[in-house]
């Protein structure tokens, strides 16, 4: 960008806050100067007047024509949600026009539109701006035509003593139009999406809604729809969770709509406190897109709950998936969006209730996961199995075989019991290392095993990130390939070790569920499979705190579950 765009964009700037300061004035207000100057002139003293005078021609004298105006016509022509226009034969100083076009048919000394067209048929001794429109200039213009994202159209009778510049957009001219000044079309292209963008904010916006019937605005029917099949991919992808958080909005709605209030509130803190750490801004990423991923499912949560409640909840069948209630919901919701006022309502108010209802379900199962483990119950199917064996076998007493006896004490072997035993290769527990790393983890216990949560995950993740990029950093490599170094250092570590270097430090260990030792193909898989976590916004790994097994979509596609080894109390020397 050179420095005539750049001196046309500084230029536009200022009407932006003319804008702001033009938007407490009624809409199609005509501000009439000369009768407030002759009522301030009548009771004003003589020498003021001539004093006035005197100093208005010394500031006309000093600047060019093109900065400072040659007189004032007497009015502001301005409109706010529609199209300000001056009519051939008057004068005024602005055409201003918010959301609407701003037309020049006579004699006026700037033109400018905010997210509408500029039509200039008449004189303008200083700018005509369009700011999210076209610009189309048929007259003589002393200043300079600007057009910000949007296109420049010169007429057979177009004059511009100043520039004429496109940011984003494209310039037509005549051949008969005379540009005393530098044609620049910066990153020129067509725009003609905005028009649908305006037909969108006449037709729906102003209205107080998120879409209407109107053929400019098939674009707008396009993204919805695409949302909506969206919201039933991932009603597909994760049906229990979907229920879950139903179930959490039927029946706590109170406690739903104040988690989202503390949750929105509390945001902008995080991440403040993020940005003002060095470590935690690494995170602000990931903070990011929780809170969107929230989002996202809490709506796919309201559509469920629409469609439940519309339809009514069939109790077996393909009709009883989630998915299916999220597509009646989502077609009633749909409806509703044209209804004006309400449509904007309405989609307020599922963000708001669906991003609660997401947020406290994810406060109630922390809460139960922090009490089953304080109770010592343990967690899975495979724990209840073998508490259930126990049970049987004591029940027996002298009449059970030693076999079955045994068989059952080794299936429900502690830590202790595991460490005092040996690390046989039939033994499902092996021994703690000796320099308190966690514990080598039978895959057949992995099921009784203390799952680890998001936040620890997350926790060791960072730090596996910030180890790997001080490393690539070293070596020269930048972070151009950060996420496929780290994800190769996740497969080779989870072969070798089990874990990761953050992994180890918060007692994690990766473990599979089918009883066999983690290998290469599983590794490898793994690893893969965290690039898809991390691709839909990071919705992989946010899983972890709606699944109740704690797994993250890479877990489930390799099979494998994190789980929490407690660390060796060293022994005496």
């Amino acid at each position: 960008m050179n420095v005539v765009a750049m001196r046309c964009l500084i230029a536009a700037l200022p009407w932006f806050f003319a804008a702001a300061v033009h938007a407490g004035i009624p809409p199609a207000v005509v501000l009439d100067e000369p009768a407030s100057r002759a009522t301030a002139s009548a009771s004003a003293p003589v020498e003021d007047t001539a004093s006035g005078e005197e100093a208005e021609e010394a500031d006309w004298d000093q600047g060019d024509r093109r900065h400072h105006r040659r007189h004032h016509h007497g009015k502001d022509v301005v409109e706010i949600g529609g199209s300000s226009r001056l009519a051939p034969g008057e004068r005024g100083d602005a055409v201003v026009s918010i959301f609407g076009s701003a037309i020049n048919e006579g004699d006026a000394v700037d033109v400018v539109s905010i997210l509408g067209n500029t039509r200039v048929t008449g004189p303008v001794e200083e700018n005509a701006v369009s700011v999210l429109g076209n610009a189309y200039v048929d007259a003589k213009v002393d200043g300079d035509v600007v057009a910000v994202l949007g296109n420049v159209e010169l007429g057979p009778e177009a004059e511009i003593d100043g520039d004429v510049v496109a940011v984003l957009g494209a310039v037509k001219r005549d051949p008969a139009a005379i540009v005393h000044g530098h044609v620049q079309s910066v990153f020129g292209g067509q725009f003609g999406g905005f028009d649908g963008l305006r037909s969108w904010i006449d037709h729906a916006l102003l209205l107080g809604r998120p879409l209407a019937l109107h053929r400019d605005l098939a674009w707008a029917w396009t993204l919805a729809l695409g949302f909506l099949a969206l919201y039933a991919c991932i009603a597909l992808l994760f049906p229990a969770g979907i229920s879950r958080c139903v179930r959490t909005l039927e029946s706590q709605p109170g406690h739903t709509l104040l988690a989202a209030f503390i949750a929105l509130l509390l945001a902008p803190v995080l991440l403040v406190l993020l940005c003002i750490t060095l470590v935690g801004i690494a995170a602000v990423p990931f903070v990011g897109a929780a809170f969107l991923c929230g989002y996202l499912f809490g709506k796919v949560v309201m559509l469920a709950w629409i469609g439940n409640r519309v339809t009514g909840q069939p109790v077996t069948g393909p009709l009883a998936h989630p998915a299916v209630a999220v597509l009646a919901g989502g077609a009633i919701v749909l409806v509703l969006y044209m209804v004006p006022v309400l449509g904007f309502l309405v989609y307020h108010l599922l963000g708001l209730f669906g991003f609660g209802a997401v947020v406290y379900t994810l406060v109630l199962a922390t809460r139960e996961h922090q009490a089953a483990r304080n109770a010592g119950a343990p967690l899975g199917g495979a724990a209840a199995a073998a508490d259930g064996a126990t049970r049987a076998s004591s029940a027996a007493g002298p009449s059970a075989s030693p076999g079955t006896a045994g068989a059952s004490t080794q299936g429900t072997a502690g830590p202790s019991a595991a460490g005092a035993a040996g690390d046989g290769p039939d033994h499902p527990l092996g021994a703690v290392e000796s320099n308190g790393a966690p514990a080598a983890v039978g895959a057949s216990l992995a099921a009784s095993m203390p799952r680890a949560g998001f936040w620890i995950r997350m926790g060791a993740l960072l730090l596996d990130a910030i180890l790997v990029g001080f490393v690539a950093g070293m070596l020269h490599h930048g972070f151009h390939y950060h996420l496929a170094v780290l994800g190769l250092y996740g497969a080779v570590m989870w072969k070798l070790r089990g874990s990761t270097i953050g992994g180890i430090v918060f007692d994690l260990k990766v473990v599979r569920l089918d009883g066999r030792e983690i290998d290469w193909e599983t590794a490898i898989i793994r690893a893969l499979a965290c690039f898809l976590s991390l691709a839909v916004a990071g919705l992989g790994f946010i899983w972890i705190a709606i699944d109740p097994a704690n797994q993250a979509w890479h877990d489930k596609i390799a099979g494998t579950v994190v789980v929490r080894v407690p660390r060796a109390v060293p022994s005496p020397r």
